[in-house]
């Protein structure tokens, strides 16, 4: 299992958590990071259009090639 850790500032992770509703995509650990499993999030992602993780983080972040984006 393959992780790729990212900070981001508070206001990203409120905007991230309008994810949350897609628990088969993205959840909130006992921490208070959010976990987003990457295969799940690509098939999902043209769903949930305007709100997207490239949209708030920028898509030169990301790795794909990840099992999980951690986002704390």
């Amino acid at each position: 299992m393959s992780i790729q850790d990212i900070s981001i500032s508070n206001s990203q992770k409120k905007r991230l958590l309008k994810l949350a509703e897609l628990e088969e995509v993205l959840f909130q650990d006992e921490n208070g990071d959010l976990v987003v499993n990457v295969s799940a999030y690509q098939i999902l992602k043209v769903d949930i259009e305007p709100i997207s993780i490239e949209s708030v983080v920028g898509e030169n972040r990301l790795d794909y090639s990840v099992s999980y984006f951690v986002f704390s």
